[in-house]
């Protein structure tokens, strides 16, 4: 028995929604019980004690849409690259990154995500994963990582025609071996979606091989309209119809399907998502760094779409991307008042409906039954801070950095700001060698 406390307990459950001096037993996988600390401290006397400081007791975060084939990428400048469009951004960046990661820069990106989002208080993730260098047992050597530094991950990989045949079927394959084991296990903390990267790098045999590969086992998991690339193509190339159209042609949509980005959408195409039950992950300092426009997120709201929240990467930070896209939609729409609900309704609501979908448990609330995924947030309070408040608090007061333990699946993996689960320095000495090896080969130069 583990029991968090000595803390204000924010449960994100509205029949039990806040407790001042609050406190989170934990039994196994599950919350066993939320309630009074002093209460709890009586019933299980013999418990570990994780002690929150004062501090905020709440749910871990969920990111919906990141990529952990970036991991290695900061403070990396590649010779030559000097984009002026979200093309010339892939094809001088990402692209030569994913083409020259081997399986042990995979697991080294992996590390530095794992751990960095770990640190945010992220303790599930959706991983959309490139590397086209080596792509064959690359999800089952994120997989590894994920296990071993214990947070909760569904992951696919980016099928694409961008690098011929031989690669797509072997990221196709990659896709469909994954899903298939992730699905054998059932462990509720590893999970399998089906990637694609864009729709203007899929030709419809390739949409059509995806589909067949993945038999109606899991959902997908693909970019549509980041750029205007998707648009032109579909509109030039794959006669005259829409990137949605597309993809309903070749039934990649659905109500396990989430589509990244949509920042182009029509209102046509909106129909169809609404339609078939598909969901939508906005990314907006991804979008904005991007230069490719604000996605119209009020208007699937109005629509009934729903929404999540992801970083494409850009942070590993949930609370600092709560920020964003506030302030891009409020900027976008001219309007000081909109974005409020739908931005806490986004990572707090939908998130975790997603997590708990593809992990069969429920993720995302403090309450007996529920999967045992805790974080506690150092937060001095010197306003006023209560049920009804909090979600300002978070937006204004708290940033990922806060976070001072981060509990997942009832396993202790970050205690006051240390990780305990795994050697960090072991992990970072590793990871360093690894990015001076892909720094070195992407320059030309030792580092």
């Amino acid at each position: 028995m583990l029991l968090v406390t000595n803390g204000r307990v924010i449960t994100r459950d509205a029949g039990n929604a806040y407790l001042e001096n609050g406190a989170v037993a934990i039994d196994g996988e599950k919350i066993a019980e939320v309630g009074p600390a002093a209460e709890l401290a009586e019933k299980y006397p013999g418990a570990e004690v994780v002690d929150a400081h004062g501090g905020v007791i709440m749910p871990g975060l969920v990111n919906c849409h990141t990529h952990i084939y970036s991991g290695l990428a900061r403070g990396l400048s590649i010779k030559g690259c000097n984009p002026t469009n979200f093309l010339e951004n892939l094809e001088q960046q990402w692209w030569k990154i994913d083409d020259n990661l081997t399986l042990d820069g995979t697991r080294a990106s992996a590390y530095a995500t794992v751990l960095d989002s770990l640190r945010d208080g992220v303790t599930t993730i959706f991983d959309h994963h490139a590397s086209f260098c080596e792509i064959p047992g690359s999800l089952f050597a994120i997989k590894d990582v994920c296990e071993e530094t214990g947070i909760r991950a569904c992951l696919c990989y980016e099928t694409s025609d961008r690098r011929g045949e031989e690669k797509r079927d072997q990221a196709i394959a990659e896709n469909a071996e994954f899903a298939r084991w992730a699905a054998s296990q059932d462990s509720g903390m590893i999970a399998a979606m089906f990637g694609g990267h864009a729709t203007f790098t899929l030709s419809d045999e390739t949409m059509d091989k995806m589909a067949e590969a993945n038999g109606g086992l899991t959902g997908f998991h693909i970019h549509v309209c980041e750029g205007m690339n998707d648009v032109w193509d579909s509109r030039l190339n794959r006669g005259g119809i829409s990137p949605i159209e597309r993809l309903l042609q070749h039934d990649l949509l659905g109500p396990r399907t989430m589509l990244g980005h949509c920042i182009h959408v029509t209102p046509a195409e909106m129909d169809i998502i609404k339609e078939t039950g598909t969901h939508i992950v906005n990314n907006p300092e991804s979008n904005m760094g991007n230069a490719v426009g604000c996605a119209p997120v009020l208007e699937f709201y109005r629509r009934g779409i729903p929404v999540h929240l992801g970083t494409d990467a850009y942070t590993h930070d949930m609370l600092e991307s709560l920020k964003v896209f506030l302030i891009i939609q409020r900027h976008n729409a001219a309007m000081p008042n909109v974005g409020w609900v739908e931005d806490m309704d986004m990572l707090f609501k939908n998130n975790p409906a997603m997590a708990s979908e593809y992990f069969g448990r429920e993720i995302g609330v403090l309450r007996p039954g529920a999967a045992a995924d805790v974080i506690v947030m150092d937060y001095p309070v010197f306003t006023p801070f209560s049920d009804e408040n909090v979600d300002g608090h978070m937006l204004f007061g708290m940033m990922g950095k806060n976070c001072r333990t981060t509990i997942v699946n009832g396993r202790v993996l970050y205690k006051d700001r240390e990780f305990v689960a795994f050697d960090e320095e072991r992990i970072n000495a590793w990871t360093l060698e690894q990015s001076k090896s892909l720094w070195g080969t992407l320059n030309e130069r030792a580092y």
